[in-house]
């Protein structure tokens, strides 16, 4: 079982991996500029985090209803199923592209800092929203890879499309100075390059599933049978609950930025850099958490509860491992990682007064993104909801309650206000996976009947 989580752990976690080095690209690159171009993308990233989250679950129900279907060998629904995803995909694109004006002026209320940050921020912003439909498409192809028990491809995906994202960006800002809009066009192209490539292995993989599909004759009636009222209903129900979850998510986000800015450009630039550590580490395990996914999809699927909870077991084993390899990397390496980041000596000092909380990410968070794994694969979106709910109401008690004990302004208490911030994120981490531990037996494994104890793995 070890060999086959990591056989599916490892290119998701390469794949993983790049995401978080594309953006430690972006942040070197404006990094060298100014720390206004910092804080313009961590605005602007942020604002796409806050819109494409809430479309995660084009990826996770995907992958969850897939794997379910691939256990139970049943492939003319797999087929449906990732027909489905990219239907609603192409239609969120399109909707996200007509309402871009207001999204940017939504975008605006929440997030404060000045304005030569503010005005950097849109610049990126409206570049970068035409890979709506790029992005959105990839959401749908790699989840279905990934419940396929396929994580191979969505690797080579992501390691081509982040070499063309590094080399435009390179390319566009070092060459043709073309400053923070040149790392915006960059991800653009990168995105509809990875689209392009996700699709042309998606028909290859369709036509060994299903040869028909690639028939011209055949498309709309198979388009008509994914979208049938009742799989629509299903679709939905499910992918409510991960919407709202991916609310809470990005909320909490959203707001830990938005509050660092509002504390000043300076701690803004900060609380990016330092969560480049977070990030790292959230892709590193969210490999294994996607291994979850397949592989606790498929025995669900295929009802085998030895297996199903075999991998739970040996999952939460690499996890503790994978907190141990990071805690001391970044016990010894945080400062070292900082310069990688920015060649600012003001920002870097200033960093150096949080890097206590590095310390805690692995520790705080390993379960949360392990579980995540877990419910998304038996597709228990109730009980992801339900945790998300309360770790992320903690989450606001924790910070306003700590910041009502300093009632002076920023300039007396910002920085105690930033360790708050940061104390209140921890909490929510830990609750996350506390919260999920609790109902795996009643979320989980009782999905399968009792005589499938008898099921022998494959």
């Amino acid at each position: 079982m070890n060999r086959r989580i990591l056989g599916l752990a490892l290119p998701n976690i390469i794949t993983n991996i790049t995401v978080p080095l594309l953006g430690m690209v972006d942040m070197a690159i404006v990094g060298r500029l100014s720390a206004s171009h910092i804080g313009a993308i961590a605005i602007g990233g942020q604002i796409f985090n806050l819109i494409y989250w809430n479309f995660g679950f084009l990826r996770m129900g995907t992958s969850g209803f897939t794997a379910q279907a691939y256990g139970a060998k049943n492939m003319d629904e797999a087929v449906r199923i990732v027909v489905r995803a990219l239907s609603i995909a192409a239609f969120v694109a399109l909707l996200l592209l007509v309402l871009q004006r207001p999204l940017s002026w939504l975008s605006l209320q929440i997030f404060k800092s000045t304005p030569e940050v503010i005005r950097l921020a849109l610049v990126y912003f409206f570049v970068r929203i035409w890979a709506a439909p790029a992005t959105l498409g990839l959401y749908a192809v790699k989840g279905w890879f990934i419940g396929m028990q396929n994580s191979r491809l969505p690797m080579w995906i992501a390691i081509f499309l982040n070499c063309v994202n590094i080399i435009c960006s390179l390319l566009f800002v070092i060459v043709f100075h073309w400053g923070i809009g040149g790392v915006a066009l960059g991800t653009v192209i990168a995105q509809y390059s990875g689209l392009a490539v996700g699709l042309f292995l998606l028909r290859r993989e369709l036509r060994k599933i299903k040869p028909q599909v690639t028939i011209s004759m055949r498309l709309m009636p198979l388009l008509k049978e994914s979208l049938h009222w009742d799989e629509l209903r299903r679709f939905f129900k499910v992918n409510g609950d991960i919407f709202l979850r991916t609310v809470c998510l990005a909320t909490v986000f959203t707001f830990i930025t938005a509050a660092s800015g509002r504390i000043s450009a300076e701690v803004l630039a900060i609380d990016a850099l330092l969560m480049q550590f977070f990030t790292l580490f959230s892709y590193i395990m969210d490999g294994f958490a996607y291994a979850g996914e397949s592989l606790v999809g498929r025995y669900i699927g295929a009802r085998d509860l030895r297996n199903l909870k075999l991998t739970v077991r040996l999952l939460m084993a690499w996890g503790v491992l994978i907190t141990t390899i990071f805690t001391v990397l970044y016990a010894f390496g945080g400062e070292w990682g900082l310069r990688i980041f920015s060649d600012k000596p003001e920002i870097i000092e200033g960093a150096k007064d949080y890097l206590f909380w590095i310390l805690t990410i692995p520790v705080c968070g390993f379960a949360a993104f392990l579980f995540d794994g877990i419910y998304v694969g038996a597709t228990a979106s109730r009980t992801m909801l339900g945790s998300m709910v309360v770790a992320t109401a903690f989450f606001f008690i924790v910070y306003y309650l700590g910041k009502s004990l300093f009632l002076g302004g920023v300039e007396d208490h910002g920085r105690m206000w930033n360790n708050i911030l940061w104390a209140s994120f921890m909490v929510y981490l830990l609750l996350r996976g506390l919260m999920q531990a609790l109902f795996l037996k009643k979320s989980i494994y009782n999905q399968i009947t009792s005589d499938a104890e008898s099921v022998v793995g494959t």
